[in-house]
């Protein structure tokens, strides 16, 4: 039995969250989840100590199921990290590349190595995963077939890599968020940069959107993201995602905020963390 804590991810072994898990938390044991909602219950069940949820990719844009579950999860987000995406062609034990005629993968890493598997002239098969189409292929092997996934896919499946790092654009990059069940993190230190977090919705009142936000903009604060969606099929309660730059301590954003509050009715902070260095070399 493992003593290691656990950090939840969605997919199959081998997917690129299992890859994140890896790379930015080795002391950990990565806990593979079926769905979205299936990770964030075993972080807030003490299963897992943390997760490592997608967010948004710089092709693909924003994973919608996460910005609906975020805000109802309890969970709070204490770190974030960038990953370049690297997909690799891979096949059976002996299989050559010549010799494959059609590459399974989730159809939205098909689409990112479409110019690639053209090259290539093989016909493409969607599933549900990109480690599941590896570990799919490795159950019922076929020398014809392929899959599209991650290098950890075939290290854990037993596959050969025919083709490497095959994404039509070598910018791929997935934001991943850290997030925990702690109701009160350790704050970052004073030292870093910090992003917050928060989601919002204003009254319904003209512009209240516009007089909401405009205390970001009186006192110099940096919003990096603002995103809307619908919750419950309310067309008329939209809510809102917004990331800015600083801690909610801070003089200017502690400002900005108290005027966002005074035109919304709902408000909360999701998190307040270092931001990933990823940040200023992507700027």
């Amino acid at each position: 039995m493992s003593i290691l804590k656990k950090i939840a991810f969605q997919g199959e072994p081998g997917a690129n969250s299992h890859e994140a898990c890896r790379t930015y938390f080795p002391d950990y044991e990565a806990y593979p989840c079926k769905t979205f909602e299936e990770a964030f219950e075993a972080i807030k069940t003490g299963v897992a100590a943390l997760g490592m949820i997608p967010i948004e990719n710089s092709i693909a844009g924003r994973v919608a199921d996460v910005h609906h579950l975020l805000p109802a999860s309890g969970l709070k987000i204490v770190g974030e990290r960038f990953k370049p995406i690297r997909f690799q062609l891979m096949a059976n034990k002996g299989a050559k590349l010549a010799d494959i005629k059609t590459v399974a993968s989730m159809p939205i890493a098909l689409s990112q190595c479409r110019n690639s598997l053209k090259k290539l002239g093989v016909a493409t098969e969607a599933a549900g995963d990109t480690a599941g189409a590896a570990k799919d292929l490795a159950a019922k092997p076929d020398p014809t077939r392929g899959a599209v996934a991650p290098a950890l896919a075939a290290e854990i499946y037993g596959l050969d890599i025919l083709a490497r790092d095959i994404e039509d654009e070598r910018h791929n990059t997935t934001r991943f968020l850290v997030m925990t069940a702690d109701k009160s993190p350790e704050p970052p230190p004073f030292t870093h940069r910090c992003v917050t977090s928060f989601v919002f919705r204003v009254r319904n009142l003209p512009a209240a959107l516009y007089k909401a936000l405009g205390g970001f903009a009186t006192n110099g604060v940096n919003m990096t993201k603002l995103e809307s969606y619908m919750e419950g099929g309310n067309f008329t309660a939209t809510f809102f995602y917004a990331e800015v730059d600083g801690r909610p301590e801070d003089r200017s954003l502690a400002l900005a905020l108290d005027e966002l509050k005074f035109f919304s009715e709902k408000f909360e902070i999701l998190g307040v963390y270092p931001a990933d260095p990823f940040r200023d070399r992507g700027a």
